[in-house]
């Protein structure tokens, strides 16, 4: 399991990987045969353990165990009087801290505690990785190098990460159950806790102190208290401090870095510390560092800026979130920079996602891509207020991105992995390609040909209306679609009925004119009409669809209660109730009729009212008599109907004097 740096004599055992304990029987037991005697293993983590999470799972002896889930098998020991139990735990558990149960015939006997880790040897955890070599390197190595200074003169200095060392282990794990994640839902947080992305992201937070009690607080300015960021040599004095104290003063950029390694290595995520010569801090998220000077060259401060070097993590692990292209590294940044869903943390981003300008990818990969591979623009402001551009650069930020070379203290440079070659073709194209990405996502939109169907006002049962489909073209490159606008009924269980109307063009704006003569024949007593625009790119054969049911405006009635000439009604007297409805169709309604009900108003049944016909654009108007029986308020509803005007429905309160 390699645990044994840890030394400390208790279960340390890494996930997808099986262990061995010993049951003794008690004196006068029943010999235990193989096959016949069963029991049942209960695993549970966190303070709520439920099965529904998977922090509590029940599992009985079988044959032989199996490599994807937990399970058990039991071998009699030849003395008689013990038996070896191998357990085999699920590769996509929750890590943290367990409870073993032994459940035998509803007698439950407690084992003990472990440790579950995660489990860079296991191929079938989230942070496998395949190199032994770099495994001894990036999760069991206990010291490292962390680059600083210039583009020109870059120095390593020694850092001991001690993630072995003693009470690291149990300190990391205060840490996951201090997080506000874990005290807000803490058995969705424990569950979650079998992803090693979702673990780096609360470890990016809880590094810092700014929204939590976390481990270290920043300072860069004139430090009068606290230990000076410089002075530390290594993470357990710090982490021992946090424990016992809480936050510790101070911080800067690679003692975040130097912790978040130190913490994703003892848990057992795959993790290396990286520099970055001349890192852009972009505070508008425009991938620009915008350096503003007045016209006497002073500095005009304005968020933007280039540290001479910035220090970060990079930890291994999938991307089942974004799919396996992105799997490999993830850079993460524990530095207090800037808010990433409310938070000061930043990443995950998978370096795929960043180097081929991908934006869109989680987790703040805006940030980090700015951070290689933002442009330089300086601007000088006139004495008029106006902005003018005098000079910039496409090549300073993002240089010499370092980290410990695997197996040595030699500098290895990473640059290749987080952008291609500067100045280059590829370099350039990823850039404005990550500008055009960035541009969208600032609008809330993704990449790619998307539909829009808009419709119009007026929209009521007899009236002719537009509604229109609109395609944009959120790629690079110019694409030519075939695009087709249809109009069909439907009725409310989704059946399709006739077309009203359809158009196709290769334009980016269809409208289509629905006439009531077109679809007055064919929609239902729903008056649905389903809306689809679709293009077919004829390169690609790509689809896109988009599609919008409309439900047409149906006709108010008009409902007036009369009583001698006021709106009025008193129990055991006679009340008119008169119905207009204005017929909304340029043809005449057939066979109509008006029916009305109301509890104590009509008897205790319906009313109906009918005549022959009503001429287009003009009012059907009837009147009925209520006979209300009771004092109080009560409610008359209406319902028109005819041939082609169907189920038209209205009501009004009524209020009925004693």
């Amino acid at each position: 399991h390699h645990t044994e740096l840890f030394g400390e004599e208790r279960l340390l055992v890494r996930r997808g990987e099986p262990f061995i304990i010993i049951l003794h029987l008690k004196h006068g037991s029943e010999e235990f045969k193989q096959g016949e005697t069963s029991f049942t293993l209960i695993v549970e983590t966190g303070p709520l353990p439920r099965k529904e999470s998977d922090t509590k799972v029940s599992f009985s002896l079988g044959e032989s165990i199996v490599d994807t889930e937990w399970s058990a098998s039991a071998l009699n020991e030849s003395s008689g009087n013990t038996v070896s139990v191998t357990i085999n735990s699920s590769p996509n558990s929750p890590i943290g801290l367990y409870s073993l149960t032994l459940d035998q015939e509803g007698q439950k006997t407690n084992l003990g505690n472990f440790i579950l880790l995660f489990n860079a040897w296991c191929p079938r955890d989230a942070v496998y990785m395949q190199s032994e070599t770099k495994r001894q390197e990036y999760v069991l190595s206990q010291h490292g190098q962390i680059y600083k200074g210039t583009h020109k003169r870059i120095k390593g200095m020694p850092w001991n990460f001690g993630q072995f060392g003693e009470g690291i282990l149990d300190i990391c794990l205060k840490m996951l159950d201090e997080n506000p994640k874990f005290v807000f839902d803490a058995d969705k947080d424990c569950s979650a806790r079998r992803n090693p992305v979702y673990v780096t992201r609360v470890l990016s937070a809880m590094i810092n102190s700014n929204d939590d009690r976390g481990v270290l607080v920043g300072k860069w300015g004139e430090i009068s208290d606290g230990v000076h960021p410089g002075e530390w040599i290594g993470s357990g004095d710090i982490l021992r401090q946090w424990a016992e104290r809480g936050p510790v003063r101070y911080g800067q950029c690679w003692v975040f870095a130097s912790l978040a390694c130190t913490v994703s290595r003892s848990l057992g995520i795959p993790c290396r510390v990286v520099t970055n010569f001349g890192s852009a801090h972009d505070s508008d998220a425009n991938l620009l560092i915008e350096n503003l000077y007045d016209e006497d060259g002073e500095s005009l401060s304005n968020g933007d800026s280039i540290w001479n070097f910035h220090v970060w993590v990079d930890s291994w692990m999938a991307r089942p979130d974004l799919g396996s292209k992105y799997d490999g590294w993830q850079a993460s940044d524990p530095t207090p920079q800037e808010r990433s869903d409310g938070v000061f943390c930043c990443g995950p981003a998978s370096l795929r996602s960043i180097k081929e300008g991908e934006l869109t990818k989680k987790y703040d990969a805006p940030f980090i891509f700015a951070e290689v591979n933002a442009d330089v623009v300086d601007m000088v402001r006139l004495s008029n207020g106006q902005f003018v551009e005098f000079s910039g650069s496409t090549k300073s930020v993002g240089r010499f991105i370092s980290t410990k070379a695997v197996g040595s203290d030699k500098r290895r440079d990473i640059t290749h992995k987080y952008k291609y070659a500067e100045g280059s073709a590829e370099e350039r194209q990823v850039y404005e390609k990550a500008q055009h990405h960035n541009k969208l996502q600032q609008r809330g939109e993704e990449p790619g040909l998307h539909l829009k169907i808009k419709l119009s006002d007026g929209m009521i049962m007899g009236s002719d209306f537009e509604v229109y489909a609109v395609l944009t073209n959120n790629h690079m490159e110019t694409k030519t679609c075939n695009f087709l606008f249809i109009a069909k009924a439907v009725s409310y269980n989704g059946k399709l009925g006739d077309t009203c109307t359809a158009e196709m063009s290769l334009s980016r704006r269809l409208s289509l004119k629905l006439e009531y003569d077109s679809y007055g024949s064919v929609i239902t007593s729903d008056r649905l009409i389903l809306l689809s625009a679709i293009t077919v790119d004829k390169q690609t054969i790509d689809y896109h669809k988009a599609e919008k049911t409309i439900v047409l405006d149906e006709p108010d009635i008009e409902i007036k209660v009369w009583l001698d000439g006021w709106r009025k009604a008193l129990v055991n007297q006679p009340v008119t109730a008169e119905m207009t409805l204005l017929n909304p169709l340029p043809e005449p309604l057939h066979n109509c009729s008006f029916t009305v009900e109301g509890v104590d108003l009509t008897n205790g049944k319906p009313i109906t009212v009918k005549y022959v016909r009503s001429i287009p654009k003009q009012e059907a108007k009837t009147s009925v008599e209520l006979s209300p029986t009771s004092s109080g308020s009560s409610v008359l509803l209406v319902n028109f109907d005819s041939d082609n005007l169907r189920n038209i429905k209205s009501f009004i309160n009524v209020v009925v004097m004693a």
